[in-house]
């Protein structure tokens, strides 16, 4: 394949909702690794959540995370007691997901990219990129790519575009080499 990895599109509409323990939102997986792999057993796990009420946040002991606010005007978070606002869609935020967290809306519904990571079996970085990014993942990473404003596509050198409508996600295993494209707005997480 001409040095391009392993690449799946994830389409949105594909995925279903469940619904939180405390009613308070939704979430719907983009992908997780080990494939099988539950609550208790994964490495990495990426979803979209809609968060429609206040609330606290389920704790995840060992587990890290990084949030991304993709809709809506924020939530104000206390996180182990401390303040966090989170008022700037696009910007990744990183906090420990064994940290009491609660949750106050600052207007309304909100959707999270949320990216979840065990500590010490797994690391991710996230990112958001508008325009174009020159994307590399060697022999043993992931990237997973999400369109989470407006459209994106992925493009490597040796075939056709892949197209990706708002939501819906890429995952790719390297060895890879390419692009990501993208009016809107992208994330890209390094998986390892």
């Amino acid at each position: 394949m001409n040095g391009g990895g392993d690449v799946r599109v994830l389409r949105a509409a594909d995925r279903p909702a469940t619904v939180w323990k405390n009613g308070g939102g939704v979430t719907r997986e983009i992908a997780a690794w080990p494939a099988d792999a539950d609550m208790e057993s994964f490495r990495w796990r990426a979803s979209l959540a809609e968060v429609a009420a206040d609330g606290p946040f389920s704790v995840f002991p060992g587990i890290d995370r990084t949030l991304t606010l993709a809709e809506g005007a924020g939530m104000d978070l206390v996180v182990a007691g401390a303040h966090r606002l989170v008022d700037e869609r696009f910007a990744p935020q990183d906090f420990a997901g064994d940290e009491p967290t609660d949750c106050r809306l600052l207007s309304g519904r909100v959707v999270n990219f949320n990216v979840m990571y065990r500590r010490g079996a797994a690391t991710a970085e996230t990112a958001v990129v508008r325009g174009r990014l020159g994307l590399t993942a060697e022999p043993g990473e992931t990237l997973l790519v999400v369109a989470l404003d407006g459209t994106a596509t992925l493009e490597a050198p040796w075939g056709p575009g892949h197209a990706l409508g708002p939501y819906d996600a890429a995952l790719v295993r390297g060895p890879f080499a390419g692009l990501v494209r993208t009016a809107g707005r992208a994330a890209v997480v390094r998986l390892r």
